[in-house]
């Protein structure tokens, strides 16, 4: 798969391709109908597939202290995509300049000049453009006037509701994991880099590693039961996502692991954290001893959660 930011970075060899429009946070089930559709028609054309996609999210650049937590990170995002099969991902800026096309200039520009697109594939709820003018009836008309064809992607349905990525913040937010898999078709999960942290699950006899979010904040807090990707082995342990209220807070959101009967040097190596049931509440403790109490019976929970299951007896 390739990685085109911004439409300056377009090539000629990019003319001419199957494109589908969204953030596609998450790249959740609803999302992977769309970009099976997508695989489709390429292939009915015999041409790549393309997802054009922002970065910041629209909502992040108009209400950055209120947009909602991602989903996915664009590292995440563009590995999920490319897991779907898609050959090329435009990235643009979102900025004021963008914000300022309207719909037929953002359809002239990036879709008719820059992509040079046969054939597009969006929700039939699509807005685009300044003011979000555009919407799937004048990409109709402007397929029809500059020679590609529009199709609304079919909407998945889980229990009877349509899968979306605000539906699926709800169902993070609460801590239900199971209900998370089922709109993604795999475990929730948050990748990043282990970092040095303040070293204090050490001095409470629980060591964990500090795995870099880059958030302002997380779809999901709490403490859980999670399995931690490492060199291509899952490992067992258990985690706190959230803001530290007993210790002081640097008003960032934090993922600390404990990983069981693990030894060895992390920091500086990227991981992959799958959360897997959730065990309860973040808390503000009234002291660090009774933190500490908390702890160890997280790991202890975390413990004989791992030891009914087969990943904790493959590791032993």
């Amino acid at each position: 798969m390739q990685l085109v930011r911004g439409l300056h970075n377009l090539r000629p060899r990019h003319r001419g391709c199957v494109a589908t429009i969204g953030n596609f946070d998450g790249v959740h089930r609803g999302h992977q109908a769309i970009l099976a559709r997508l695989r489709e028609r390429a292939a009915e054309l015999q041409l790549p597939s393309c997802v054009v996609i922002f970065e910041p999210q629209p909502r992040e650049f108009f209400s950055p202290d209120k947009a909602p937590p991602r989903l996915t990170r664009l590292r995440e995002k563009l590995c999920l995509l490319e897991e779907q099969g898609v050959d090329l991902v435009l990235c643009l800026a979102f900025n004021r300049r963008l914000r300022e096309l309207s719909a037929a200039e953002f359809v002239h520009a990036v879709l008719v000049e820059g992509l040079g697109v046969r054939h597009l594939e969006v929700g039939d709820d699509f807005r685009f453009g300044c003011d979000r003018a555009g919407d799937f009836d004048f990409l109709l008309r402007a397929g029809a006037a500059e020679g590609f064809t529009v199709e609304a992607a079919t909407t998945i349905e889980v229990d009877g509701e349509r899968v979306s990525s605000t539906r699926l913040r709800e169902v993070l937010a609460r801590g239900d994991l199971d209900a998370a898999q089922a709109l993604l078709g795999r475990a929730f999960s948050l990748g990043g880099r282990v970092v040095h942290g303040q070293k204090l699950g050490r001095q409470l006899g629980a060591p964990t590693a500090n795995v870099q979010l880059k958030r302002r904040t997380t779809p999901l807090s709490g403490v859980y039961l999670v399995s931690v990707e490492l060199d291509g082995v899952s490992r067992p342990g258990v985690a706190n996502i959230g803001m530290r209220p007993t210790v002081e807070s640097d008003g960032r959101p934090h993922l600390e692991v404990h990983l069981l009967d693990f030894q060895g040097d992390l920091y500086g190596r990227r991981v992959e954290v799958v959360f897997r049931r959730k065990l309860r509440d973040e808390l503000r403790f009234a002291s660090l001893e009774a933190l500490k109490t908390a702890i160890d019976a997280d790991i202890a929970a975390a413990r004989d959660y791992w030891r009914a299951s087969s990943l904790m007896t493959s590791q032993d």
